[in-house]
């Protein structure tokens, strides 16, 4: 086990469509547990392959339930969102963005279908943060960071700032 190193706004990674994973191999079985590793060390939640420099279709999370403190762990690969249901608004905070949180208007209710590490489809039913948190990691698969959600000068402020956090944190936003 290993952590990844994680990439930070504006990495080109995370502004790329992720390619799908052919592949389901110990090497992926490997990625997914550095993946974890990486998650919780940075105290995540949820995490996309882009978030740690790998462009595919992979993302982990592990939204913690409200009466149990047992792992909720879960490998997510090729996934895509096959039914909806309703709207929430959700102060989203992400890995890649440290020290900002964007309201974004997601859909209460997903209905995931995806291949675990053995290739195998399977189908989750999400809702609440569980539901977010598979929209958020989606969104970094398809490209997509919850930045992009909000209007052009909200963006703008919000980024200006951001390029302050990184610079404090001595990593080089304009990389």
């Amino acid at each position: 086990m290993s952590a990844l190193e994680l990439q930070f706004w504006p990495a080109e990674v995370l502004r790329t469509p992720a390619k799908p994973v052919t592949e389901f191999d110990d090497e992926l079985r490997k990625l997914l547990v550095d993946m974890a590793e990486t998650m919780y060390l940075e105290r995540g939640i949820g995490l996309a392959a882009p978030q740690v420099a790998i462009s595919k279709r992979i993302l982990v999370m592990d939204v913690p339930s409200e009466d149990s403190e047992e792992s909720n762990l879960v490998s997510l690969i090729n996934p895509e969102i096959v039914a909806t249901e309703g709207e929430i608004w959700w102060d989203e905070g992400c890995l890649s963005f440290p020290g900002v949180t964007v309201e974004v208007k997601r859909h209460e209710r997903v209905q995931m279908r995806y291949q675990d590490q053995d290739g195998a489809w399977q189908e989750m039913d999400a809702s609440g943060l569980t539901s977010i948190c598979l929209q958020h990691e989606l969104d970094h698969l398809n490209g997509v960071t919850f930045v992009d959600y909000l209007s052009p000068l909200k963006r703008k402020l919000v980024l200006r700032d951001l390029k302050k956090t990184l610079v404090e944190l001595g990593v080089n936003p304009s990389a």
